[in-house]
């Protein structure tokens, strides 16, 4: 008998086929527009742009997932999405077109608004949807019920979720569960009431009353869960195990697929595809020009540090990056010694292995400026949790819960822990603790905004922060 394939099968609703098409038609629209005052451009001209623009963009869209169903997530979340697929196949584009020296026969004009006017009307058109669905869904248009099968904080949670979601078009027909109220806990009469026990339910899907059955029974009772899916492959709803994760500490997980098998992440990287790459050309970017307007400070930095004090004018530290993968973090010295071994000793107060000019670079963060050069060589990024020592790491491993887990994206110069006041000297564990804690906070909830608004703070935190020796 051949093996049974499991799998998790993804429907496409026809909102995305409109999507496609609205996207498609504003590519061509956008195109029109753009080459109305370009010379000797005539409609097979048009087609062709417009039809290698909507292809390029389609792989693009794949790559990045623009066109999986977005229901349930924040619009921002979309509209990023939006910006970023466009933004490569604009990339790719005009790489092409420089290549075959393409780019020429348009006006700056042209160019700019076929850049920008694109991408406009795509978040506008999304925008409309998203309302047009609301509306629909408000007047009892294209909604769908559903049952929580287990009376438990897990189903309380989904209930408030699916409540604070209008957009998602759910409406709760109750809770079911075989328990008796004294063994389950109380339900907030705002999400919802227990419509009866699994007979009930079961019952009521078959009429066909109920259309989605979410079981929030948790992942031990493994019993339960499989006599409530055998009773309910006997009915046509929708049948949803929301397995309960919370449990543990899950660094922006994702769901995978080996073969038919589907699994999630626990502990993951949460900078893969598309997100990875655009953070990785933000540093190569950001990183030349600020190494750039850096460069007359670090000589005079290093000229300053030669002139006051014996030793090199660098420092270059190991430190754990990515995957705890051993890195050498360049650094103007700023001590009289450079400590680099199994017995790293942090800066504190009055210090006096800190040399005059070293309390200054210190105070200022200016001895972090070198940096720079790790970004560019991409073990380093400009936001991130920041590199401990080899010796801090080893200390406190096994001291913090999930430590080590703050490796799973590439340190930072400056991070969410910094900017939060976790800057400089941790005596005490609970300091550590505080900043392990951000760094696991910047991992779980990563946005390029949230490094925009990183890299905004931290000159701010430097200039009024005096904890840093």
């Amino acid at each position: 008998m051949s093996p049974i394939s499991r799998g998790i099968s993804v429907h496409e609703s026809w909102f995305h086929s409109i999507h496609r098409l609205i996207d498609a038609a504003v590519i061509c629209g956008v195109v029109r527009f753009s080459l109305l005052h370009t010379d000797e451009t005539g409609w097979p001209h048009i087609l062709a742009i417009a039809a290698a623009t909507i292809l390029v963009h389609h792989v693009v869209a794949e790559l990045s997932g623009l066109y999986r169903s977005w229901r349930g997530l924040q619009l921002r979340q979309e509209m990023v999405c939006v910006l970023l697929t466009w933004s490569y196949t604009v990339l790719i584009l005009l790489g092409f077109g420089l290549v075959a020296q393409y780019n020429a026969e348009f006006s700056y004009s042209s160019k700019m608004v076929w850049i920008c006017g694109t991408p406009a009307l795509m978040v506008a058109a999304r925008i409309m949807l998203r309302k047009t669905q609301q509306r629909l869904r408000v007047h009892g248009f294209n909604t769908r019920t559903y049952a929580i099968c287990g009376v438990n904080e897990l189903g309380i949670q989904l209930a408030r979720n699916t409540e604070s979601a209008p957009e998602m078009g759910l409406r709760q027909v109750g809770f079911f569960d075989d328990r008796s109220a004294e063994r389950t806990v109380a339900l907030p009469a705002a999400l919802g009431r227990r419509a009866g026990n699994l007979e009930d339910l079961v019952a009521r899907a078959r009429h066909g009353q109920i259309d989605i059955v979410y079981i929030t029974f948790p992942m031990r009772a493994e019993e339960r869960i499989r006599g409530v899916l055998a009773k309910l492959a006997d009915t046509t709803a929708s049948v949803y195990i929301v397995p309960d994760f919370f449990v543990f500490e899950l660094l922006h997980a994702r769901w995978t697929n080996i073969k038919g098998l589907p699994a999630v992440s626990v502990f993951e990287n949460p900078l893969y595809g598309v997100d990875g790459l655009l953070k990785r050309a933000v540093d190569l970017a950001l990183g030349v020009v600020l190494l750039a307007a850096a460069a007359v400070p670090m000589l005079l930095t290093a000229a300053a540090i030669k002139l006051t004090s014996k030793g090199p004018v660098f420092f270059r530290q190991k430190r754990y990056g990515l995957d705890g993968r051993e890195i050498l973090v360049w650094k103007f010295r700023t001590m009289t010694c450079c400590e680099d071994g199994s017995n790293v000793r942090q800066a504190t107060h009055n210090d006096n292995r800190v040399t005059p000019i070293g309390q200054i670079l210190r105070r200022m963060s200016i001895d972090e400026l070198p940096q720079l050069f790790n970004v560019l060589e991409g073990t380093m990024s400009l936001v991130g949790p920041r590199p401990h020592a080899e010796a801090h790491n080893e200390q406190y491993r096994p001291l913090i819960e999930g430590y080590m887990l703050r490796h799973k994206v590439k340190p930072g110069i400056t991070g969410l822990a910094q900017v939060n006041g976790h800057r400089g000297e941790t005596e005490t564990l609970e300091k550590m603790e505080r900043r392990i804690k951000c760094d696991h906070q910047y991992i779980r909830e990563w946005s390029f905004g949230m490094d925009l608004r990183i890299l905004a703070r931290t000159p701010l935190v430097v200039v009024s922060q005096r904890n840093a020796y």
